[in-house]
Protein backbone atom coordinates (compact mmCIF):
# COMPACT_ATOMS: atom_id res chain seq x y z
CA UNK A 1 0.00 0.00 0.00
CA UNK A 2 1.36 3.49 -0.87
CA UNK A 3 2.36 5.36 2.20
CA UNK A 4 -0.44 8.35 2.37
CA UNK A 5 -1.62 10.60 4.69
CA UNK A 6 -4.50 9.10 6.60
CA UNK A 7 -6.85 10.52 9.42
CA UNK A 8 -8.16 7.69 11.45
CA UNK A 9 -11.16 6.45 12.92
CA UNK A 10 -11.92 6.41 16.84
CA UNK A 11 -14.78 4.37 17.88
CA UNK A 12 -16.74 4.74 15.05
CA UNK A 13 -20.79 4.18 14.52
CA UNK A 14 -20.74 4.75 18.54
CA UNK A 15 -19.80 1.05 19.14
CA UNK A 16 -20.48 -0.91 22.63
CA UNK A 17 -19.02 -3.34 24.16
CA UNK A 18 -19.90 -6.06 26.81
CA UNK A 19 -17.57 -6.40 29.84
CA UNK A 20 -15.79 -9.35 30.12
CA UNK A 21 -13.30 -11.08 32.65
CA UNK A 22 -10.06 -10.87 30.51
CA UNK A 23 -7.02 -12.34 32.73
CA UNK A 24 -4.51 -9.87 31.41
CA UNK A 25 -1.38 -8.56 33.66
CA UNK A 26 -1.44 -4.81 34.15
CA UNK A 27 0.16 -2.65 32.07
CA UNK A 28 1.38 0.85 32.96
CA UNK A 29 -0.62 2.51 31.05
CA UNK A 30 -4.22 3.26 32.29
CA UNK A 31 -6.83 0.70 30.99
CA UNK A 32 -10.64 0.76 31.68
CA UNK A 33 -12.84 -2.24 32.47
CA UNK A 34 -12.45 -5.32 30.12
CA UNK A 35 -14.33 -5.66 27.19
CA UNK A 36 -15.08 -7.97 24.28
CA UNK A 37 -15.63 -7.36 20.12
CA UNK A 38 -19.04 -7.99 18.51
CA UNK A 39 -19.47 -10.98 18.21
CA UNK A 40 -19.00 -11.45 14.41
CA UNK A 41 -20.94 -13.24 11.87
CA UNK A 42 -21.21 -16.70 11.80
CA UNK A 43 -18.10 -19.11 10.17
CA UNK A 44 -17.32 -22.22 8.45
CA UNK A 45 -14.53 -23.91 8.54
CA UNK A 46 -11.63 -22.56 8.41
CA UNK A 47 -10.11 -25.45 6.08
CA UNK A 48 -12.77 -24.53 3.70
CA UNK A 49 -12.52 -20.89 4.19
CA UNK A 50 -10.82 -19.13 1.34
CA UNK A 51 -7.63 -16.81 1.38
CA UNK A 52 -7.55 -13.47 0.68
CA UNK A 53 -6.45 -12.43 -2.18
CA UNK A 54 -3.11 -10.54 -2.24
CA UNK A 55 -4.81 -7.52 -4.91
CA UNK A 56 -7.42 -6.12 -6.05
CA UNK A 57 -11.37 -5.97 -5.73
CA UNK A 58 -12.31 -8.54 -3.71
CA UNK A 59 -16.36 -10.32 -3.80
CA UNK A 60 -18.17 -9.97 -0.27
CA UNK A 61 -17.35 -12.53 2.22
CA UNK A 62 -15.52 -14.09 4.86
CA UNK A 63 -11.56 -14.79 3.87
CA UNK A 64 -8.87 -16.37 5.83
CA UNK A 65 -5.60 -14.49 6.25
CA UNK A 66 -2.42 -15.42 6.67
CA UNK A 67 -0.40 -12.80 8.04
CA UNK A 68 3.66 -13.29 7.71
CA UNK A 69 5.18 -13.80 11.08
CA UNK A 70 1.54 -14.43 12.91
CA UNK A 71 1.40 -17.73 14.56
CA UNK A 72 -1.92 -17.68 14.69
CA UNK A 73 -4.41 -17.09 11.09
CA UNK A 74 -7.67 -14.96 11.61
CA UNK A 75 -10.91 -14.40 9.24
CA UNK A 76 -12.15 -11.12 8.21
CA UNK A 77 -15.20 -10.37 6.53
CA UNK A 78 -16.08 -7.25 3.80
CA UNK A 79 -18.98 -6.28 1.93
CA UNK A 80 -19.38 -5.31 -1.59
CA UNK A 81 -16.80 -2.73 -2.87
CA UNK A 82 -13.59 -3.21 -1.26
CA UNK A 83 -9.78 -4.32 -2.47
CA UNK A 84 -7.09 -5.91 -1.29
CA UNK A 85 -3.39 -4.52 -1.57
CA UNK A 86 0.17 -6.71 -0.73
CA UNK A 87 -1.90 -9.01 1.45
CA UNK A 88 -1.64 -7.04 4.37
CA UNK A 89 -4.52 -4.05 3.30
CA UNK A 90 -7.94 -3.55 2.77
CA UNK A 91 -9.73 -0.62 1.50
CA UNK A 92 -12.55 1.66 -0.02
CA UNK A 93 -13.46 4.52 -2.25
CA UNK A 94 -15.74 6.69 -1.29
CA UNK A 95 -17.74 7.19 -3.56
CA UNK A 96 -18.78 10.70 -2.78
CA UNK A 97 -14.70 11.00 -4.21
CA UNK A 98 -14.22 8.67 -6.96
CA UNK A 99 -10.92 7.78 -7.59
CA UNK A 100 -10.16 8.61 -3.83
CA UNK A 101 -9.15 5.80 -1.41
CA UNK A 102 -11.02 6.71 1.60
CA UNK A 103 -11.42 3.96 4.46
CA UNK A 104 -8.87 1.10 5.30
CA UNK A 105 -7.98 -1.74 7.51
CA UNK A 106 -4.67 -2.66 8.04
CA UNK A 107 -1.82 -5.33 9.55
CA UNK A 108 1.39 -4.73 7.98
CA UNK A 109 4.74 -5.67 10.04
CA UNK A 110 5.25 -3.27 13.66
CA UNK A 111 8.55 -3.94 15.39
CA UNK A 112 10.10 0.06 16.02
CA UNK A 113 7.99 3.18 17.90
CA UNK A 114 10.00 6.67 17.19
CA UNK A 115 10.23 8.24 21.22
CA UNK A 116 8.81 11.33 19.45
CA UNK A 117 6.45 11.47 16.31
CA UNK A 118 7.57 14.83 15.46
CA UNK A 119 11.96 14.43 15.68
CA UNK A 120 11.64 10.14 14.93
CA UNK A 121 14.91 10.00 13.01
CA UNK A 122 17.43 8.37 15.05
CA UNK A 123 14.53 8.13 17.58
CA UNK A 124 12.80 4.42 16.49
CA UNK A 125 12.98 1.75 19.23
CA UNK A 126 12.65 -1.66 18.74
CA UNK A 127 9.60 -2.92 20.79
CA UNK A 128 9.16 -6.18 22.62
CA UNK A 129 6.83 -8.58 21.15
CA UNK A 130 4.21 -8.30 23.86
CA UNK A 131 0.95 -6.19 23.25
CA UNK A 132 1.93 -4.27 26.40
CA UNK A 133 4.79 -3.48 25.20
CA UNK A 134 3.56 -2.12 21.97
CA UNK A 135 0.66 -0.29 23.93
CA UNK A 136 2.95 1.57 26.45
CA UNK A 137 5.37 2.31 23.48
CA UNK A 138 2.81 4.58 21.87
CA UNK A 139 1.14 5.99 25.14
CA UNK A 140 4.66 7.26 25.62
CA UNK A 141 5.26 8.66 22.30
CA UNK A 142 5.80 12.59 22.27
CA UNK A 143 4.07 15.19 19.99
CA UNK A 144 0.71 12.07 19.68
CA UNK A 145 -1.39 10.81 22.19
CA UNK A 146 -3.34 7.95 23.13
CA UNK A 147 -7.06 6.75 24.56
CA UNK A 148 -6.26 4.47 27.71
CA UNK A 149 -6.25 0.88 26.85
CA UNK A 150 -8.96 -1.29 26.90
CA UNK A 151 -8.83 -5.04 27.03
CA UNK A 152 -10.29 -6.73 24.47
CA UNK A 153 -10.99 -10.83 23.55
CA UNK A 154 -10.28 -10.68 19.68
CA UNK A 155 -11.98 -14.35 18.77
CA UNK A 156 -9.77 -16.96 21.03
CA UNK A 157 -7.19 -14.44 21.96
CA UNK A 158 -6.80 -11.40 24.19
CA UNK A 159 -5.30 -7.83 23.83
CA UNK A 160 -5.54 -4.00 23.83
CA UNK A 161 -7.43 -1.11 22.11
CA UNK A 162 -6.88 2.27 21.95
CA UNK A 163 -7.14 5.22 19.69
CA UNK A 164 -4.18 7.10 18.86
CA UNK A 165 -4.32 11.08 17.53
CA UNK A 166 -1.97 14.19 16.70
CA UNK A 167 -1.14 15.53 20.28
CA UNK A 168 -2.17 19.61 20.41
CA UNK A 169 -1.08 21.70 17.72
CA UNK A 170 2.06 20.25 16.52
CA UNK A 171 3.30 21.94 13.52
CA UNK A 172 3.81 19.26 11.15
CA UNK A 173 5.68 20.83 8.50
CA UNK A 174 8.33 21.49 10.62
CA UNK A 175 8.94 17.43 12.26
CA UNK A 176 11.55 15.34 10.02
CA UNK A 177 10.57 14.99 6.77
CA UNK A 178 7.49 16.86 7.09
CA UNK A 179 5.44 13.94 8.89
CA UNK A 180 4.30 12.34 12.40
CA UNK A 181 6.13 8.70 12.26
CA UNK A 182 3.88 6.53 14.16
CA UNK A 183 5.68 2.98 14.05
CA UNK A 184 7.79 1.60 11.18
CA UNK A 185 9.81 -2.71 10.76
CA UNK A 186 12.74 -0.63 10.25
CA UNK A 187 14.93 1.60 12.63
CA UNK A 188 16.12 3.80 9.64
CA UNK A 189 13.16 4.61 8.14
CA UNK A 190 9.19 5.38 8.83
CA UNK A 191 6.36 2.80 7.66
CA UNK A 192 3.33 4.87 8.90
CA UNK A 193 2.96 8.73 9.33
CA UNK A 194 0.51 11.26 10.06
CA UNK A 195 0.66 14.58 7.57
CA UNK A 196 -2.20 16.47 8.90
CA UNK A 197 -3.43 17.63 12.59
CA UNK A 198 -6.92 15.80 12.41
CA UNK A 199 -5.20 12.15 11.79
CA UNK A 200 -6.41 9.30 14.19
CA UNK A 201 -6.33 5.48 14.27
CA UNK A 202 -7.49 2.85 16.36
CA UNK A 203 -5.48 -0.34 17.11
CA UNK A 204 -6.50 -3.40 18.45
CA UNK A 205 -2.70 -5.45 19.80
CA UNK A 206 -3.69 -9.01 20.02
CA UNK A 207 -1.33 -11.68 22.39
CA UNK A 208 -0.95 -14.65 19.88
CA UNK A 209 0.68 -16.89 23.13
CA UNK A 210 3.28 -14.03 23.53
CA UNK A 211 3.72 -13.12 19.60
CA UNK A 212 2.23 -9.51 19.23
CA UNK A 213 -0.32 -8.96 16.21
CA UNK A 214 -1.10 -5.16 15.42
CA UNK A 215 -4.14 -4.65 13.05
CA UNK A 216 -5.73 -1.08 12.64
CA UNK A 217 -8.51 1.00 11.02
CA UNK A 218 -8.42 4.18 9.03
CA UNK A 219 -9.67 6.70 6.82
CA UNK A 220 -8.31 9.03 5.27
CA UNK A 221 -9.20 12.30 5.11
CA UNK A 222 -12.83 14.08 6.59
CA UNK A 223 -15.42 14.71 5.89
CA UNK A 224 -16.22 11.17 4.93
CA UNK A 225 -19.50 9.78 4.54
CA UNK A 226 -20.63 8.54 7.92
CA UNK A 227 -22.15 5.47 6.04
CA UNK A 228 -18.93 3.95 4.91
CA UNK A 229 -17.17 4.92 8.41
CA UNK A 230 -18.80 2.85 10.01
CA UNK A 231 -18.67 0.13 7.14
CA UNK A 232 -14.71 -0.12 7.80
CA UNK A 233 -15.48 -0.33 11.42
CA UNK A 234 -17.68 -3.40 10.89
CA UNK A 235 -14.88 -4.93 8.67
CA UNK A 236 -12.45 -4.12 11.93
CA UNK A 237 -14.62 -5.70 14.08
CA UNK A 238 -15.35 -8.98 11.87
CA UNK A 239 -11.52 -9.63 12.65
CA UNK A 240 -11.48 -13.09 14.92
CA UNK A 241 -7.95 -14.69 15.25
CA UNK A 242 -8.48 -18.47 15.25
CA UNK A 243 -6.78 -21.37 17.60
CA UNK A 244 -6.57 -24.92 17.44
CA UNK A 245 -9.34 -24.71 20.24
Amino acid sequence: MSLVAIALIGCLGGCEYESNDVSLPSASSPTTEARTVPPPPERGDTRTTPLLPENGAIDAGTYLVLAPGYTAPFEITVPDGWSSESGDTLGKNDPDHPGDAAVYVAWWPVDHVPTDACEWVGTLAEVDPSPLAFVDAMAAQKSTVSTPAVKVMVGDYSGFEFDHSVEGDVEITACDGKRLCIHSSSAYECGRWYSTQNERETYRVVDLNGQRAVIWVAQYRPPINPELTREARAVFDSIVFKSDK
